[in-house]
């Protein structure tokens, strides 16, 4: 298998295939680059194009965001899920207006001392908004990498510094190259490589591929079980936020915990909530951080 043909051929196939997606485009500023890969952290791409583009219309830089109260950014997230990550973006948002004259930084190691921002979104921006190159090891790719050079059919819950080893093998010397590798790969994975129904029949490195030379063998892992959401603490977490969000004023403690039929659960999730900076309690009532 030679990796260099993988990625000729991934590269090639992505020209033809890639999805119109407004953060890949060559107007796409760094900074709208930048909302998408937090919005797409375990999100799919389908429910963040609406909610990608409000925000860019309403917030087109980090410093109209900073500007803003971070209960608003937590109103705006609505229901992408995991509504921490709409508070940590406008940290970092207030980190580049205040540390970088309000510009997206170009240097790796500026972008991941930002607030939020952790080795794979620092890793992600710097390829996608700035063409450096820089290993990108989303689950997409790690799946794909992990298919093709090992033949086994699901990587480790958790990128291992081999899978790092390995992604080094694979990633082009030249920037551009390297750059558009990792959008390809990822593409790859989410279109044609995917976790439950892989379409080998159109991948373009098939005949590259040690798991589908090998008869595409079964995992022998430990089990891989999907994140359960009905009647958990996040879910609950949810309807709680909803409240607070549709609200134009605070809302009674009383009112906000009755959105949720178990009691001592919804009190669990006003706590956490409050732990996090997601909602703030005072005599007038619950309300988002203002």
């Amino acid at each position: 298998m030679s990796r260099s043909t993988v990625v000729t051929k991934t590269l090639r196939w992505y020209a033809g295939a890639a999805r119109d997606l407004p953060w890949r485009r060559p107007d796409a500023s760094p900074w709208s680059i930048m909302v998408s890969e937090f919005m797409l952290q375990q999100t799919p791409v389908s429910r963040v194009l609406q909610p990608w583009q409000q925000w860019i219309e309403r917030w087109p830089t980090p410093t109209a965001l900073a500007e803003a109260p971070s209960g608003e950014a937590v109103r705006a997230w609505g229901r992408l899920g995991y509504p921490r990550r709409a508070l940590r973006l406008h940290r970092a948002a207030t980190a580049i207006r205040d540390d970088h004259d309000g510009h997206v930084p170009d240097d790796y190691a500026a972008l991941r001392a930002l607030p939020g921002v952790g080795d794979y979104t620092a890793a992600a921006i710097a390829s996608f908004a700035f063409g450096q190159r820089h290993i990108v090891l989303d689950t997409n790719v790690r799946r794909v990498q992990t298919r093709i050079a090992l033949g086994v059919e699901f990587p480790h819950t958790s990128a291992t510094a081999a899978e790092r080893v390995l992604a080094e093998d694979f990633l082009p010397s030249r920037a551009e190259r390297a750059a558009a590798w990792a959008v390809a790969s990822m593409e790859l994975g989410a279109l044609v490589c995917t976790a439950r129904t892989p379409d080998c029949d159109v991948c373009p490195v098939r005949t590259e591929c040690s798991w589908h030379r090998a008869g595409r063998p079964s995992w022998d892992g430990p089990p891989r079980v999907g994140q359960r959401y009905h009647g958990t603490d996040r879910q609950c977490r949810g309807a709680l936020l909803s409240v607070l969000r549709s609200a134009d004023a605070p809302v009674a403690e009383d009112e906000l915990l009755v959105a949720w039929p178990d009691q001592r659960q919804a009190e669990r999730a006003r706590d956490t909530l409050l732990a996090d900076g997601l909602m703030i309690m005072d005599a007038d009532g619950c309300s988002l951080p203002r």
